[in-house]
C-alpha cells in the first residue's frame, strides 16, 4: 500500500485522533492505523473508524442527559 499524498510505503503503526465536540473533547492517544513512513499521513482501516464513530455517539448521548440533567 503507498501514501496517496507522497506515494511513501505505509506500514502498520498508531496514531493520535482528537475532535473537539460541543461539550467535551476527545482525544485518543494510540489508535491503530497504517502511517506512511515518507510524510507520516495516516489512513484508518473501517474497523477503527467504526469504533472512534460509535465512541463519539455514546459521548454525544452522555452529554446530552449531563446538560439535561444542569437545566
Amino acid at each position: 500500500m503507498n501514501c496517496i499524498h507522497c506515494k511513501g510505503a505505509m506500514t502498520r503503526s498508531t496514531t493520535s485522533f482528537h475532535i473537539e465536540r460541543s461539550g467535551y473533547h476527545l482525544a485518543l492517544d494510540a489508535v491503530p492505523a497504517w502511517v506512511c513512513s515518507q510524510c507520516g499521513e495516516p489512513y484508518l482501516d473501517e474497523r477503527e473508524v467504526d469504533t472512534i464513530q460509535d465512541t463519539i455517539h455514546t459521548l454525544d448521548e452522555q452529554t446530552r442527559r449531563l446538560s439535561e440533567g444542569a437545566a
